[in-house]
């Protein structure tokens, strides 16, 4: 899934993807209309940007009652070039760098009581460079797909599937993904197969999730992924992922 004409991620997430292939275009899109404001504001801004983002990174606020209110500001301003600022401070200080929010779209996580927060600079510049050939949308899955024509590439990191039916994984926004988002999700994937649109979505491999996806006619991949999310590293295990490819 590197080079061709253009590259459609519905959920753009770290943008890990983008940064890493080779696209003549890119569309990323994302529901965190946070996330989307700050890439925007990166892109448009540039080393202003840089500057200003790094101005909330100082021992000061490495402090857990200056961290809730910053947090308390994010949630409450109208001020987008702050709040875009604000995102990126509270995704290096909170817990784990957890991005959660909670029923009324607050952002909610706790503190990280982290020695020194990485200011991440060079990667912000490696984004700038490559930002060129991208364009950034804050849309849902199924408005994002729309925009694919035959021989773009599509790839989907959906908010996985749970583990088990206790193993619920906190919402990356508050209106959250359910089974049947994951169902319209694979439905969307094999309509656009059809139209000549390659597509590949990643997600835990687990029965019913390989059974939604050879029904919608895919090929699996599977494979062994390290789980992060975990504080201690000692207890971080490998857990079944797999790729769903809709050609």
């Amino acid at each position: 899934m590197n080079g061709g004409r253009r590259l459609i991620e519905p959920f753009a997430g770290s943008a890990a993807v983008f940064l890493n292939t080779e696209f003549e275009e890119y569309i990323l899109a994302d529901t965190n209309p946070d996330l989307i404001q700050l890439y925007q504001h990166l892109v448009g801004e540039r080393n202003d940007f840089i500057r200003y983002c790094r101005s909330f990174f100082s021992d000061e606020n490495n402090d857990e009652e200056r961290y809730y209110l910053l947090r308390d500001e994010f949630n409450r301003t109208t001020n987008v070039r702050r709040k875009a600022a604000l995102f990126l401070y509270l995704n290096r200080h909170c817990y784990n760098g957890l991005c959660r929010y909670n029923s009324k779209g607050k952002f909610n996580t706790p503190f990280g009581r982290y020695t020194r927060p990485y200011f991440p600079k060079k990667e912000m510049e490696h984004f700038i460079d490559a930002a060129g050939k991208a364009r950034f949308i804050n849309a849902g899955f199924h408005n994002s797909m729309r925009l694919a024509r035959p021989g773009d590439t599509v790839y989907c990191d959906p908010p996985y599937a749970p583990l088990s039916d206790t193993a619920y994984f906190t919402d990356y926004h508050s209106s959250g993904f359910s089974w049947e988002d994951q169902m319209q999700l694979a439905q969307t994937a094999c309509e656009l197969a059809g139209q000549g649109v390659q597509v590949v979505i990643s997600n835990h491999d687990t029965r019913p999730v390989r059974a939604l996806y050879r029904d919608a006619g895919a090929k699996i991949r599977a494979f062994e992924a390290s789980r992060t999310i975990s504080c201690d590293v000692s207890s971080r295990k490998k857990v079944g992922e797999l790729l769903a490819i809709f050609n």
